[in-house]
C-alpha cells in the first residue's frame, strides 16, 4: 500500500476561506491526500487567498518567494493558489511566477481531482469558471470523524450589492444560495460529529432564498435539530434585514444575541459614494427595530 500524499493548506482572510479549507482538503482525500501542518513535508500545497484588502496580490507573491526553495528543492512538489485572489489574477499569477501549477477560483474547488491529475501529467492547471453546477454537489462527503464543538456552514455565496470598494461580486459571482434541505443535511451530520454551534456563513447570508421563508425560515428549521446548542449567522447587509429575522432573535433561544451588521459610515454622502444604498438613519432605524 502506498503512502498517502500531504496536503499543507494556507488559509488567509474570512470565515468561508476557512470552511472552503476544509472542504477542498476532504475532496482531495479521495485522491489519498492527508493534511499535514508542515510546507516542507507536503506533496501539495495550496494557497486559498483573500482578495478583501489592498496589496492583497502582492501578499501572495511574496508568499510564494517564500515557498520557492522548497519547489526548486522537490520540482514535482505541486503548489496551487486558490480562493479570490485566484478568481481575480488568473493566469496572471503563473506569469508571475512560473513555479505555480494550480489555479483555481473559489466556486470550481469541486473540480480540484481533475485539476490536480491534470498537473501530475505534466500540465498547468487552471480553472476561474463561474460553472453552471452547483459546486457543493460535486463535493466528496464530509468525513465522519469526530471534531471540536463549533463549525462554520456556508449557506450562501456571492453579492448583488455592488459597493464601490467591495470586490465580492467579481471574485465570488452573483449571489447564490444553497437549498435548505442540502444545508440540514450538513447541520445533521456536523452535530453528529460533535459539533454544537455552527456559524452560517455568506457574503450577504442574510439574502438568503434556499428556504422559502428565507434566513428566519432556515434558522428555525436549524434550531429543531436535537444536540446543536447555539445558531450564529454573519455577515449581514442593512437592507436584508427583514422582520422575520428581527423576530427570530426575540423567538429562538438557540440563536445566539450576536449581529454583525457593518456600519461602513454615518455620513450620506459617504454611504452613496459607496453605493451602500440606505442612509444613517435608515441604518438607526434599523437598529432601533432590532432592539425593540
Amino acid at each position: 500500500m502506498s503512502a498517502p500524499k500531504k496536503l499543507f493548506i494556507k488559509t488567509y482572510g474570512c470565515q468561508m476561506n476557512v470552511y472552503d479549507s476544509e472542504r477542498m482538503a476532504e475532496h482531495l482525500g479521495g485522491e489519498g491526500y492527508v493534511v499535514t501542518e508542515a510546507a516542507e513535508d507536503a506533496d501539495m500545497i495550496l494557497l486559498n487567498t483573500c482578495h478583501i484588502r489592498e496589496k492583497a496580490a502582492e501578499k501572495i507573491y511574496s508568499e510564494l518567494g517564500r515557498l520557492r526553495p522548497l519547489k526548486d528543492a522537490r520540482p514535482n512538489l505541486m503548489i496551487g493558489v486558490a480562493g479570490c485572489v485566484a478568481q481575480a489574477e488568473g493566469a496572471e499569477i503563473m506569469a508571475r511566477q512560473p513555479m505555480v501549477d494550480l489555479v483555481v477560483g473559489p466556486q470550481s474547488y469541486h473540480r480540484l481531482p481533475e485539476l490536480e491529475r491534470k498537473v501530475r501529467g505534466g500540465e498547468k492547471a487552471l480553472d476561474t469558471d463561474f460553472p453552471e453546477e452547483d459546486k457543493f454537489e460535486h463535493l466528496a462527503g464530509r468525513p465522519k470523524a469526530r471534531r471540536g464543538p463549533t463549525a462554520f456552514l456556508t449557506v450562501q455565496e456571492g453579492c448583488d450589492k455592488f459597493c464601490a470598494f467591495c470586490v465580492v461580486p467579481y471574485t465570488r459571482g452573483a449571489e447564490v444560495s444553497r437549498p435548505a434541505d442540502r444545508v440540514m443535511t450538513e447541520a445533521r451530520d456536523l452535530v453528529e460529529r460533535g459539533v454544537r454551534e455552527i456559524t452560517l456563513l455568506g457574503q450577504n447570508v442574510n439574502a438568503y432564498h434556499g428556504h422559502e421563508a428565507g434566513l428566519a425560515g432556515l434558522i428555525r428549521d436549524l434550531a429543531g435539530i436535537d444536540g446543536l446548542e447555539r445558531i450564529r449567522f454573519t455577515t449581514s447587509h442593512p437592507n436584508d434585514m427583514d422582520d422575520a429575522l428581527i423576530a427570530a432573535h426575540g423567538e429562538i433561544e438557540k440563536l445566539m444575541p450576536y449581529l454583525h451588521l457593518p456600519v461602513q459610515s454615518g455620513s450620506d454622502r459617504i454611504l452613496k459614494a459607496m453605493n451602500r444604498k440606505h442612509t444613517a438613519e435608515e441604518y438607526v432605524r434599523l437598529i432601533g427595530r432590532i432592539r425593540a
